[in-house]
Protein backbone atom coordinates (compact mmCIF):
# COMPACT_ATOMS: atom_id res chain seq x y z
CA UNK A 1 0.00 0.00 0.00
CA UNK A 2 1.25 3.41 -1.15
CA UNK A 3 1.62 6.51 1.59
CA UNK A 4 -0.90 8.59 2.64
CA UNK A 5 0.41 11.46 1.41
CA UNK A 6 0.95 10.31 -2.33
CA UNK A 7 -2.60 9.36 -2.69
CA UNK A 8 -4.61 12.45 -1.14
CA UNK A 9 -2.35 14.39 -3.29
CA UNK A 10 -3.05 12.72 -6.62
CA UNK A 11 -7.06 12.74 -5.62
CA UNK A 12 -6.72 16.28 -4.60
CA UNK A 13 -5.20 17.21 -7.76
CA UNK A 14 -7.84 15.59 -9.51
CA UNK A 15 -10.53 17.25 -7.74
CA UNK A 16 -9.17 20.64 -7.84
CA UNK A 17 -8.60 20.69 -11.57
CA UNK A 18 -12.23 19.46 -11.90
CA UNK A 19 -13.43 22.16 -9.69
CA UNK A 20 -11.31 24.13 -11.79
CA UNK A 21 -12.51 22.84 -14.88
CA UNK A 22 -16.02 23.40 -13.73
CA UNK A 23 -15.76 26.68 -12.67
CA UNK A 24 -14.59 27.63 -16.51
CA UNK A 25 -17.98 25.97 -17.51
CA UNK A 26 -19.19 28.46 -15.77
CA UNK A 27 -17.43 31.53 -16.37
CA UNK A 28 -17.72 30.71 -20.53
CA UNK A 29 -21.77 29.80 -19.84
CA UNK A 30 -22.32 33.35 -17.81
CA UNK A 31 -19.85 35.05 -20.87
CA UNK A 32 -22.54 33.67 -23.27
CA UNK A 33 -25.37 35.02 -21.50
CA UNK A 34 -24.01 38.41 -20.99
CA UNK A 35 -24.31 38.41 -25.10
CA UNK A 36 -28.00 37.79 -25.19
CA UNK A 37 -29.59 41.19 -25.63
CA UNK A 38 -32.33 41.96 -22.69
CA UNK A 39 -33.67 45.45 -23.94
CA UNK A 40 -31.30 47.06 -21.76
CA UNK A 41 -28.04 48.88 -23.52
CA UNK A 42 -24.87 47.35 -22.25
CA UNK A 43 -21.49 47.25 -23.04
CA UNK A 44 -21.39 43.27 -22.93
CA UNK A 45 -23.24 42.91 -25.68
CA UNK A 46 -20.82 44.31 -28.55
CA UNK A 47 -17.45 44.63 -26.50
CA UNK A 48 -16.19 40.96 -27.77
CA UNK A 49 -17.38 41.75 -31.59
CA UNK A 50 -15.02 41.55 -34.09
CA UNK A 51 -14.43 44.76 -35.94
CA UNK A 52 -11.84 44.67 -39.18
CA UNK A 53 -9.65 47.37 -38.13
CA UNK A 54 -6.37 46.98 -40.82
CA UNK A 55 -6.84 43.69 -42.12
CA UNK A 56 -7.07 42.76 -38.54
CA UNK A 57 -10.29 41.10 -36.63
CA UNK A 58 -9.70 43.25 -33.56
CA UNK A 59 -12.32 42.90 -30.24
CA UNK A 60 -14.21 46.19 -30.66
CA UNK A 61 -13.33 47.16 -26.85
CA UNK A 62 -9.53 47.64 -27.89
CA UNK A 63 -11.19 49.81 -29.71
CA UNK A 64 -13.56 51.97 -28.01
CA UNK A 65 -14.73 53.19 -25.05
CA UNK A 66 -18.83 52.87 -23.69
CA UNK A 67 -21.05 54.40 -21.66
CA UNK A 68 -24.81 53.79 -21.19
CA UNK A 69 -26.39 57.23 -20.47
CA UNK A 70 -30.24 55.79 -20.51
CA UNK A 71 -31.42 52.34 -19.98
CA UNK A 72 -31.87 51.83 -23.62
CA UNK A 73 -28.89 53.70 -25.02
CA UNK A 74 -25.54 52.74 -25.83
CA UNK A 75 -22.64 54.93 -26.69
CA UNK A 76 -19.26 54.24 -28.18
CA UNK A 77 -16.96 56.26 -28.69
CA UNK A 78 -13.87 54.92 -30.92
CA UNK A 79 -10.11 55.88 -29.90
CA UNK A 80 -9.65 56.07 -33.29
CA UNK A 81 -12.39 58.15 -35.19
CA UNK A 82 -11.32 56.29 -38.60
CA UNK A 83 -12.80 53.37 -37.00
CA UNK A 84 -16.11 54.55 -37.23
CA UNK A 85 -17.01 52.73 -40.61
CA UNK A 86 -15.46 49.74 -39.51
CA UNK A 87 -17.06 49.90 -36.10
CA UNK A 88 -20.73 50.65 -38.16
CA UNK A 89 -20.32 48.05 -40.11
CA UNK A 90 -19.17 45.38 -37.57
CA UNK A 91 -22.64 46.13 -35.56
CA UNK A 92 -24.42 45.90 -39.53
CA UNK A 93 -23.15 42.50 -39.83
CA UNK A 94 -23.89 41.03 -36.08
CA UNK A 95 -27.03 39.84 -34.97
CA UNK A 96 -28.31 42.32 -32.67
CA UNK A 97 -30.79 43.77 -35.08
CA UNK A 98 -29.99 47.44 -34.47
CA UNK A 99 -28.72 49.88 -36.55
CA UNK A 100 -26.22 52.66 -35.72
CA UNK A 101 -26.30 56.13 -35.93
CA UNK A 102 -22.93 58.78 -35.86
CA UNK A 103 -22.17 62.17 -35.63
CA UNK A 104 -18.54 61.60 -36.50
CA UNK A 105 -17.45 61.79 -33.36
CA UNK A 106 -19.56 58.43 -31.29
CA UNK A 107 -21.68 55.93 -32.40
CA UNK A 108 -25.20 55.35 -30.91
CA UNK A 109 -27.24 52.31 -30.08
CA UNK A 110 -31.03 52.89 -29.27
CA UNK A 111 -32.29 49.39 -28.17
CA UNK A 112 -36.30 48.92 -28.77
CA UNK A 113 -38.49 47.02 -26.35
CA UNK A 114 -38.27 43.74 -26.99
CA UNK A 115 -41.20 41.97 -28.02
CA UNK A 116 -42.63 38.80 -26.30
CA UNK A 117 -42.41 36.71 -28.93
CA UNK A 118 -38.73 37.56 -28.54
CA UNK A 119 -38.29 37.52 -25.49
CA UNK A 120 -39.68 33.65 -25.90
CA UNK A 121 -37.18 32.87 -28.34
CA UNK A 122 -34.02 34.69 -26.07
CA UNK A 123 -35.24 32.02 -22.87
CA UNK A 124 -35.23 29.32 -24.94
CA UNK A 125 -31.77 30.36 -26.02
CA UNK A 126 -30.32 31.01 -22.70
CA UNK A 127 -31.72 27.81 -21.59
CA UNK A 128 -30.03 25.86 -24.37
CA UNK A 129 -26.56 27.58 -23.27
CA UNK A 130 -27.20 26.55 -19.37
CA UNK A 131 -27.84 23.08 -21.00
CA UNK A 132 -24.17 23.44 -22.70
CA UNK A 133 -22.77 24.62 -19.68
CA UNK A 134 -24.40 21.64 -17.50
CA UNK A 135 -22.84 19.30 -19.84
CA UNK A 136 -19.79 20.19 -19.58
CA UNK A 137 -19.79 20.16 -16.29
CA UNK A 138 -20.82 16.69 -16.14
CA UNK A 139 -18.05 15.54 -18.76
CA UNK A 140 -15.53 17.35 -16.55
CA UNK A 141 -16.86 15.12 -13.73
CA UNK A 142 -16.46 11.90 -15.79
CA UNK A 143 -13.17 12.91 -16.93
CA UNK A 144 -12.25 13.09 -13.37
CA UNK A 145 -14.06 9.91 -12.44
CA UNK A 146 -11.73 7.87 -15.13
CA UNK A 147 -8.58 9.78 -13.76
CA UNK A 148 -9.76 8.39 -10.43
CA UNK A 149 -10.43 4.84 -11.11
CA UNK A 150 -7.15 4.56 -13.28
CA UNK A 151 -5.42 5.73 -9.67
CA UNK A 152 -7.32 3.28 -7.92
CA UNK A 153 -6.66 0.64 -10.53
CA UNK A 154 -2.54 1.37 -10.22
CA UNK A 155 -3.02 0.89 -6.20
CA UNK A 156 -2.45 4.50 -5.98
CA UNK A 157 -5.29 4.65 -4.15
CA UNK A 158 -7.69 2.16 -2.35
CA UNK A 159 -11.45 1.31 -3.14
CA UNK A 160 -12.39 3.65 0.31
CA UNK A 161 -10.41 6.65 -1.05
CA UNK A 162 -12.07 6.31 -4.65
CA UNK A 163 -15.55 6.23 -3.29
CA UNK A 164 -14.78 9.29 -0.80
CA UNK A 165 -13.32 10.85 -3.98
CA UNK A 166 -16.41 10.37 -6.13
CA UNK A 167 -18.50 11.32 -3.91
CA UNK A 168 -16.69 14.88 -2.94
CA UNK A 169 -16.65 15.20 -7.24
CA UNK A 170 -20.29 14.73 -7.15
CA UNK A 171 -20.98 17.31 -4.59
CA UNK A 172 -18.65 19.44 -6.87
CA UNK A 173 -20.69 18.75 -9.94
CA UNK A 174 -23.87 19.74 -8.27
CA UNK A 175 -22.98 22.98 -6.87
CA UNK A 176 -21.14 23.90 -10.37
CA UNK A 177 -24.72 22.86 -11.84
CA UNK A 178 -26.57 24.82 -9.17
CA UNK A 179 -24.73 27.98 -10.18
CA UNK A 180 -25.55 27.47 -13.80
CA UNK A 181 -29.35 26.97 -13.04
CA UNK A 182 -28.92 30.11 -10.63
CA UNK A 183 -27.35 32.71 -13.45
CA UNK A 184 -30.23 31.02 -15.59
CA UNK A 185 -32.37 32.36 -13.48
CA UNK A 186 -31.03 35.57 -13.09
CA UNK A 187 -31.01 35.68 -16.78
CA UNK A 188 -34.57 34.38 -17.81
CA UNK A 189 -35.96 37.27 -14.90
CA UNK A 190 -33.58 40.08 -17.01
CA UNK A 191 -35.64 38.37 -20.36
CA UNK A 192 -38.96 38.37 -18.97
CA UNK A 193 -38.48 42.27 -17.18
CA UNK A 194 -40.52 44.11 -19.04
Amino acid sequence: MTSPTGSDNAVEDVLLEAADKMGKAVAHTQGEFSGIRTGRATPALVEKMKVDYYGAEVPLQQLAGFSVPEARVLVIAPYDKNSIKAIERAIQNSDLSINPSNDGQVIRLNFPQLTSERRKELVRLVKHKAEEGRVAARNVRREARKELEGLEKEGEISEDDLERAEKELERLTHEYVAEIDRVLSRKEQELLEV
